[in-house]
């Protein structure tokens, strides 16, 4: 059974013609295809907002409606769509007054717009992956890129459409049991953006355009992480005609650190120290983004204790500071001893000292990692 069409828009019977169109354009946003690529279920209340449309912004047709439901329609349709499988390009056309002449795919395969009222159809989108260590990740970094890309060749010129004489539509006349009606679709000459090659240079493709390498400044901020894409808009291939050029979507891939493991914004580092400087303390120093620190650590310090160095981790992408880097104590234990080392850990053996006595101060492995989260 189909869905009542007033329940479609989200608007009562008594909506007046203006109130229909405001909710017919906010289901049309919701679910726009361009929002919801390969989304079918978005797809198809698009069209089903958009066949409620058709009926309720139409006086004739709300009345039949509302007198006979769904049944004042069956055999030919609600309308110019044939009530159900409906073409994009049919919508957009139809209603081209709700997305402002937008549509779909101008001059055939490009990335978007067209479809109506000679609209500016969109390049395609370029995708490209950039490596960055650490150091570019923690603090940004601007990149310089090479990018192969289409581009208007030298020389090439574009003129009115001659078919939709630069309207981007076409009248279609469709017989339905309801008598002749009348449609806009979009002009299958220049795909509705309304303007045709007129010059094309040797070299250049259907639309104009050619194939050359060009070298794009990215910026990427302090913070993304590994598989983070980025959109430069603008940077993408050109459109033919007036139309824009399309994106350059930045997919970001970060190389693993020897050292240094990222969580979050925080950096942990696994400093292992010899039994001597345990008991004795040391200085020591350690990888931290940008260089070497020196971190000094008191006599008597255990294994398991974690040091946290504020400030010294990955700058955050909303921009709220950095995080940390947090420093985990290893005691190395010797695996091997020469007679003298074993002798003399003979002698401490049992010495008061040696005995193990955690303080209350001295927190366990499972606290440490509940307080190093928290």
């Amino acid at each position: 059974m189909k869905e009542d069409f007033y329940d479609i828009l989200g608007v009562g019977k008594g909506a007046t013609a203006a109130e229909i169109k405001k909710a017919y354009r906010k289901k049309a946003i919701q679910y726009h295809p361009d929002k919801n690529p390969g989304d079918s279920k978005a797809e198809e209340m698009f069209k089903k907002a958009a066949e409620a449309y058709e009926v309720l912004s139409d006086p004739d047709k709300k009345a039949r409606y509302d007198q006979f439901g769904h049944a004042a329609f069956e055999g030919g349709g609600a309308g110019g769509f044939g009530g159900g499988g409906m073409n994009m390009d049919d919508i957009f056309s139809q209603f081209g007054d709700i997305f402002g002449g937008g549509g779909f795919s101008g001059f055939g395969g490009f990335g978007g717009f067209g479809g109506g009222g000679g609209a500016r159809v969109k390049g395609g989108n370029l995708r490209i992956r950039v490596k960055l260590n650490l150091e570019e990740v923690a603090n940004g970094v601007e990149k310089k890129i090479k990018v192969k890309k289409k581009v208007k060749a030298d020389g090439v010129t574009y003129k009115t459409c001659t078919t939709c004489n630069g309207s981007g539509q076409v009248t279609k006349i469709t017989n339905t049991i309801l008598g002749r009606m009348q449609t806009a679709a979009t002009c299958g000459t220049c795909q509705g953006a309304g303007q045709m090659i007129d010059h094309r240079p040797a070299g250049a493709d259907a639309h104009g355009l050619v194939h050359k390498e060009e070298t794009v400044s990215i910026k990427i901020p302090a913070g993304v992480e590994d598989g983070m894409q980025l959109k430069v808009s603008g940077k993408g291939h050109d459109a033919p005609g007036n139309g824009i050029s399309g994106d350059l979507l930045v997919v970001i891939e970060t190389q693993e650190h020897p050292n240094l493991k990222r969580e979050g914004d925080n950096l942990h580092y696994d400093l292992y120290i010899s039994f001597p400087e345990a008991v004795l303390g040391a200085s020591k120093e350690i990888d931290a983004v940008g260089g070497k620190v020196r971190i000094k650590l008191e006599p008597g310090i255990q294994s398991g204790k974690i040091l946290r160095l504020r400030g010294k981790g990955i700058s955050s992408l909303k921009g709220y500071g950095s995080g940390d880097l947090l420093v985990h104590i290893n005691v190395w234990t010797p695996k091997e001893l020469s007679r003298e080392q074993k002798e003399f850990f003979e002698k401490m053996q049992g010495q008061d000292n040696f005995e193990p006595r955690p303080e209350k101060s001295d927190k366990s492995f499972f606290e440490k990692v509940k307080d190093m989260f928290s």
